[in-house]
């Protein structure tokens, strides 16, 4: 569940974002609206524990932001994130996947399961790359290459859905997804939201930044239509993207 009330971030060019407050049951899809330069990465990072709130309090389930951030991290993912969870053009869909797993098993893990055989433990990671794989629908054996595509030949929606199974190889409570509607055509565009509604059934949070939200999901605007002209109003929490990007510098992130 996210109970978040009167929360923002400012950095030295001012808010990134300011007084926002909404509430959400486990499960449910937040639609994060707004444009450009409204704080809608700075929020993701925020609710997930990557930024420190300057005003204002978030609970993510039984936590409380910002005090116990590095909790919120062990429990939320960041997928298509730039700047922050990029995908390296040049490995492969099968490096990516297993890079993530590795990383999960080593540090995501219980000291009894690094203590498992290894055979049990390449089994266990198999399945939750499948299991992440299926949830993003994307599936390695209908890519040009295989699961040995390179990130630079995936198409847009590949390489999101490839983002959002590495998020998910974590079993995050919480998964923020940025720019969900760049540069995506509208099929593809209904095909990620579908995506996103389809890991909430399973139980997880999930808050996505992007226009064209099913009407299903929790809407929530960030800006207003001063930022829009370019203009920046501090009352809205509104700023252009260098001042988001400072206050990010500021803050910290994990």
């Amino acid at each position: 569940m996210l109970a978040v009330q009167g929360f923002g971030v400012r950095g030295p060019r001012g808010w990134a974002f300011r007084e926002v407050e909404f509430t959400a049951e486990p499960g449910t899809l937040v639609a994060v609206e707004g444009p450009s330069g409204a704080g809608r990465t700075s929020l993701l990072l925020a609710l997930t524990g990557r930024m420190r709130a300057t005003e204002g309090s978030a609970e993510v389930g039984s936590l409380r932001l910002p005090r116990q951030a590095a909790a919120v991290r062990r429990i939320s993912a960041l997928a298509h994130v730039p700047g922050v969870t990029d995908l390296d053009p040049a490995l492969t869909v099968a490096e990516h996947l297993r890079e993530r797993a590795l990383l999960q098993r080593r540090f995501g893990t219980s000291l009894r399961s690094l203590l498992s055989p290894r055979a049990e433990r390449a089994a266990a990671s198999a399945l939750l790359r499948e299991s992440a794989l299926t949830a993003a629908g994307l599936a390695p054996e209908t890519l040009v290459k295989g699961s040995r595509t390179a990130v630079r030949d995936l198409e847009r929606i590949e390489a999101l859905r490839l983002s959002v199974a590495l998020a998910l190889i974590g079993r995050p409570r919480l998964l923020a997804v940025d720019d969900l509607d760049l540069k995506l055509s509208d099929a593809e565009l209904a095909a990620a939201w579908r995506m996103l509604t389809a890991i909430t059934e399973a139980g997880t949070t999930v808050v996505a930044v992007g226009q064209g939200a099913p009407d299903a999901a929790q809407k929530v605007r960030l800006g207003t239509t001063d930022e829009m002209s370019g203009t920046t109003d501090e009352k809205s929490g509104t700023t252009d993207e260098k001042g988001a990007a400072d206050a990010l510098a500021e803050t910290g992130r994990s």
